[in-house]
């Protein structure tokens, strides 16, 4: 019997699958339209990069770890501890003069150079030594009143008291007038016995050192106050130096410095913070200190650069390893491990540090247990549960933070959105072929 062509056929296996096929497909693209129609704004670049900067600066998530994996990525613990903090402070510092030991010598009078007994700078004098002679007018015709004076005391000898007193008086007038000049007395002295005047009068050094400035040349016309010299006693030098800001507590005068000089090496120098300046540099935020040192043998020398370092007074403190505190220029935190094997971060703050310890101000309780090293790559595994869990929040990325409770973060269990349907055996397609 010939079967009828509007007749119910049964559908082959491929028939099957292509249907299924167009079926899948529609429900894709219906999917898809509703997802587009009703989905929020995407963020920008720019706000996704501040949300997970934000999270892994400001919401650093608690971390475990099995002792096993803090054994292998080098963790260790130090207590947080009272004790005694004694810091070293180290600094670079300058020679330069004692300003109480530099002399200008400047001459009274106007005149002119004759002769210069010192002409070179650097040159070494004394306390007393010529350093030049002038020609002056004014001190020639002073010498002269000088002598005037002399001869009226010999002549009234015989007057009377009255007489002899105004005599005497203007002899002790001349001679202090070139006196006040800085006239010396032995040339004063001898004047009056030769009973001549000298054309040029000789000007000594009223200090010892070495001549640092010398503008005055032979022959060259001068004004009274005009400095002709200047003369550095060296015998003592000062040293300046600066010191950062969160030192300049523990610079007090009287502290006692050592001073090493690459231009002395092996050499060492004792001396003491003599001045604090009581100003601060704002842009390199540091402090100067001046400290004194003898130099008798004049091996310190103005322009030197020296190593200086000194020890803060003893306190009591409490600290904690400098490799268990982290900066990120934002805050700075310690990780504390708490009796439950949980990692948390806790923000504190630091005060003066030495070379191995850093004192803790606020943040930690003597007798708390903190990570003394290894805390970067706990800092890593904080911040990356920070960012995974503000990833969660952004369109298209439902994503849940680590969780704070497991030793061990499992990212194979992790749902992708969209791709949550179980996947088939490897003969499922046989399955179904032969349904």
């Amino acid at each position: 019997m010939t079967s009828s062509p509007f007749a119910a056929r049964r559908s082959s296996p491929g028939r099957r699958r292509v249907m299924a096929g167009f079926a899948v497909g529609a429900l894709l693209v219906t999917a898809a339209t509703v997802y587009l129609v009703t989905r929020a704004p995407t963020p920008s670049a720019s706000e996704a990069h501040d949300h997970t900067a934000a999270a892994s600066t400001d919401t650093a998530q608690r971390v475990m770890l099995s002792a096993e994996d803090a054994a292998r990525i080098g963790v260790t613990f130090a207590v947080a501890t009272m004790g005694p903090m004694q810091r070293e402070v180290r600094t670079v510092a300058q020679v330069s003069y004692d300003e109480t030991r530099v002399a200008s010598v400047a001459i009274k009078v106007d005149g002119w150079v004759e002769q210069l007994d010192v002409n070179t700078t650097g040159q070494a004098v004394r306390k007393g030594e010529p350093l030049l002679e002038l020609y002056s007018p004014m001190l020639v015709a002073a010498q002269q009143e000088l002598l005037v004076a002399h001869r009226l005391v010999a002549e009234v000898r015989t007057g009377t008291s009255s007489a002899q007193e105004g005599a005497a008086n203007l002899l002790q007038a001349a001679r202090q007038r070139l006196a006040y000049w800085d006239v010396p007395p032995q040339l004063i002295a001898a004047v009056e016995q030769s009973g001549q005047a000298e054309k040029n009068v000789p000007f000594p050094s009223p200090v010892s050192g070495i001549v640092v400035e010398k503008p005055v040349l032979v022959g060259q016309r001068i004004m009274a106050g005009e400095v002709l010299f200047k003369i550095a006693d060296l015998s003592r030098v000062w040293l300046e130096g600066e010191v950062f800001e969160p030192d300049l507590p523990a610079a007090r005068p009287g502290l006692e410095v050592t001073a090493e000089f690459p231009a002395l090496p092996g050499e060492q120098r004792i001396g003491r913070i003599s001045y604090v300046y009581p100003t601060l540099d704002p842009e390199t935020r540091t402090g100067r200190i001046r400290v004194e040192l003898a130099n008798l043998d004049l091996a310190l020398k103005p322009g030197m650069y020296a190593t200086i370092r000194f020890r803060a007074p003893v306190r009591e403190a409490l600290s904690v390893p400098r490799s268990a505190v982290l900066a990120t220029g934002e805050r700075t935190f310690v990780f504390v491990a708490d009796s439950d094997g949980m990692f948390t971060p806790r923000n504190v703050s630091v005060g003066a540090a030495m070379d191995e310890r850093i004192e803790i101000l606020s943040g930690l309780a003597p007798g708390e247990r903190v990570v003394a090293s290894g805390t970067f790559l706990l800092d890593a595994e904080s911040n990356l549960g920070a960012i995974m869990g503000g990833m969660g929040n952004m369109p298209g990325m439902d994503v849940k933070a680590p969780s704070t409770t497991g030793a061990v973060r499992d990212t194979a269990k992790s749902k992708i959105p969209g791709m949550d349907m179980p996947a088939e055996s490897a003969g499922g397609a046989d399955a179904h072929t032969n349904h």
